[in-house]
């Protein structure tokens, strides 16, 4: 694939590479569900498995982990809708207001 390609991000985005995960996706996920119900650990195959679907997702459950983090430690957030504008809000009403910055990189 890198003979091919040099400048391939990831093998991922490699035709071969697509159409093999595409035509064994199903299996991969019914092994990972019953290795689950049945208490068997496959750390490999369901880590594999949940690294493949973050990397084709354009967003992740990671910006709820980031209000959590602000929830608690006033770490603030970047908002989507406006890249480089980071926030704190006051989740519960007691202390300061609702602030913006933005970083220029």
């Amino acid at each position: 694939a890198y003979e091919k390609n040099e400048s391939l991000e990831n093998l991922l985005l490699d035709n071969f590479f697509t159409d093999a995960i595409n035509k064994c996706q199903q299996g991969w996920r019914k092994v990972v569900a019953t290795a689950s119900i049945y208490g068997v650990p496959i750390p490999c195959l369901s880590t594999a498995l949940a690294f493949y679907d973050g990397y084709r997702s354009k967003r992740l459950p990671a910006n709820l982990i980031q209000a959590q983090r602000d929830y608690f430690g006033a770490h603030t957030y970047e908002l989507l809708e406006s890249p480089d504008t980071w926030i704190h809000t006051n989740w519960t009403g007691h202390g300061g207001n609702v602030t913006a910055s933005t970083y220029q990189h």
